[in-house]
């Protein structure tokens, strides 16, 4: 199958520059099959939401930061570490828009940023600083880590817990809005107070873009005393401000959709009287020097996935628009592969193009039977095992009374989560297309799959 098409434009008989500089040379469609090659061959990646993609001049850019720690570790760590982790700081200070470095820690993935966040809440229920059955409130498609860091750290102390349930498909943020108002005002029944707000910028399953910036506001109108906006898929996949969004804590991972080598993330926290009382959950000699310096030094361990950050700055310098083009460009050919399934298996998107990312969610034929998380599963192995597919299945079963979409066949209740990065080709769309069409035509179920 032939590939996608470049989607830069032609540099040869494009109109002539008015400027005298140099045409700027951006990354070929060699160059950029060489940054991925060392991905296993024959296998259509459409999951790049799950754990990214570190192209060759990265890794190799790691390689050498690793290696000059363990050269002469006494002189890496008393020199060269922190500045440069104060670098990468800088870079995503810039990257989303913060008033200072200060309020970026570098951490290594969402699930610790979750951690800091939710162990502070948790303490101020333990230390009554909150009432016993004041709220958190959370969407019902958090993701699993914070569930648990929830219970770990809130019910446990005395905090109670309020779920929105979002609809899906989702047709428009309105419809967003509406739950989350509702889900405030049970928070502040009987006089209780919602003390946190959990807020996904992009839902992972089933994956939606959520308006942040609105339900932030409406928390601010609503008396939410604090914001927390887990954006584990957000930097290289949409725009991120945070002066903008005004959440007081905002987290994304870099090992997504940002380049980085696993696993590296940022936690931002809004300066304010409560950024004193925030630490890592790992305590080490730097415990009571701020987050960021905190995060910075949490013993002996491989700190080069977040020395690279610069590095990976400039890989993106590499394509097109940077950063903001490869988003762009992701999110449309996203958009265009997922209403081609969509056509060629007479289903749906489970959101408006504008509400995905870099990934949709696409219905799968109902015959299929996928009616549990289980018969998901199953079928996601099957498509590895059989057709050489990695993509991720999502089941959603109508809650009573709920219409859903349907198909010729009866309801949608399986959904296909694809992704869209650099390195993805036409070809691995028209496998998964093919992959679906050839089970549903054979009656092949979850259940003929098993046996």
């Amino acid at each position: 199958m032939a590939a996608l098409e470049d989607p830069r434009p032609a540099v040869n008989g494009a109109a002539p520059h008015v400027s005298k500089k140099p045409k700027l040379s951006f990354i070929t469609e060699s160059e950029l099959r060489d940054e991925f090659a060392h991905h296993q061959p024959g296998i259509a990646r459409l999951n790049n939401g799950s754990f990214g993609s570190c192209p060759a001049s990265i890794i190799a850019a790691q390689r050498r930061w690793q290696f000059r720690f363990l050269r002469q570790p006494d002189d890496f760590f008393f020199n060269q570490l922190q500045p440069q982790i104060i670098q990468s700081r800088a870079v995503i200070k810039d990257l989303i828009n913060a008033d200072h470095v200060d309020e970026v820690a570098i951490v290594d993935n969402a699930t610790t940023a979750a951690a800091i966040v939710l162990q502070h809440v948790g303490w101020a229920f333990a230390e009554g600083r909150f009432q016993k059955g004041d709220a958190v409130v959370m969407l019902h498609c958090a993701f699993q880590a914070v569930k648990k860091s929830i219970e770990a750290y809130v019910t446990r102390a005395g905090g109670s817990v309020i779920v929105v349930n979002l609809p899906f498909p989702v047709n428009s943020n309105e419809e967003i809005i509406a739950e989350f108002r509702k889900g405030l005002a049970r928070g502040k029944a009987n006089g209780k107070k919602v003390r946190l707000a959990i807020i996904d910028h992009i839902t992972s399953m089933p994956c939606v873009v959520i308006p942040a910036r609105e339900l932030v506001r409406i928390c601010r109108e609503e008396g939410v005393e604090r914001v927390f906006v887990d954006a584990a898929h957000a930097i290289g996949n949409i725009h991120v401000d945070v002066k903008d969004i005004g959440a007081d804590f905002y987290v994304s991972n870099l090992h997504k959709w940002f380049f980085c080598p696993p696993s590296v993330a940022f936690l931002y926290c809004r300066k304010s009287p409560v950024s004193p009382d925030l630490h890592h959950p790992v305590v080490s000699h730097e415990y009571g020097n701020g987050l960021a310096i905190e995060s910075a030094w949490i013993g002996t361990r491989d700190y080069s996935s977040q020395l690279v950050i610069p590095e990976v700055l400039e890989f993106t310098r590499r394509f097109e628009g940077g950063l903001e083009g490869i988003r762009n460009r992701n999110h449309d050919k996203a958009v265009e592969m997922a209403q081609m399934l969509a056509k060629a298996w007479g289903t749906n998107l489970g959101s408006p193009p504008e509400m995905c990312p870099s990934m949709a969610m696409i219905g799968l034929p109902s015959k299929l039977g996928v009616l549990t998380d289980d018969d998901a599963l199953k079928l996601r192995s099957h498509l590895r095992d059989h057709f050489l597919v990695e993509v991720p299945i999502h089941c959603e079963v109508p809650r009573d009374g709920e219409t859903r979409a349907m198909d010729a066949d009866g309801c949608i209740t399986g959904y296909v989560r694809i992704s869209h990065q650099v390195y993805n080709t036409l070809d691995e769309y028209i496998r998964l297309r093919d992959a679906i069409i050839q089970l549903a035509q054979n009656g092949v179920t979850w259940k003929t799959i098993q046996s």
